[in-house]
């Protein structure tokens, strides 16, 4: 698709949604952000993947302690509460 027509395309679409009533606007944008969040999301896991294998390498490598689940969940608790 050339520049130009998208650019049309793009124009009048953007003109026959602000014709639309406020709730379908919202509805449409609301859409559109979920489907955004979607195409993000692949890379998102993908770098949360890498993060978390990189974790185990090093603890497997002994250059990282583990601390215990007990301590985790009393830290949080202290946390919570302020």
């Amino acid at each position: 698709m050339e520049v130009k027509q998208l650019t049309r395309t793009l124009s009048s679409l953007e003109r026959e949604v602000l014709d639309l009533p406020t709730s379908q606007r919202a509805a449409l944008a609301d859409r559109i952000l979920v489907s955004l969040d979607e195409e993000g999301r692949g890379t998102v896991d993908a770098l949360w993947t890498e993060e978390v294998e990189h974790r185990i390498d090093e603890y497997d490598r002994g250059d990282v302690k583990g601390i215990p689940a007990s301590e985790v969940r009393a830290k949080a608790r202290r946390i919570l509460q302020g």
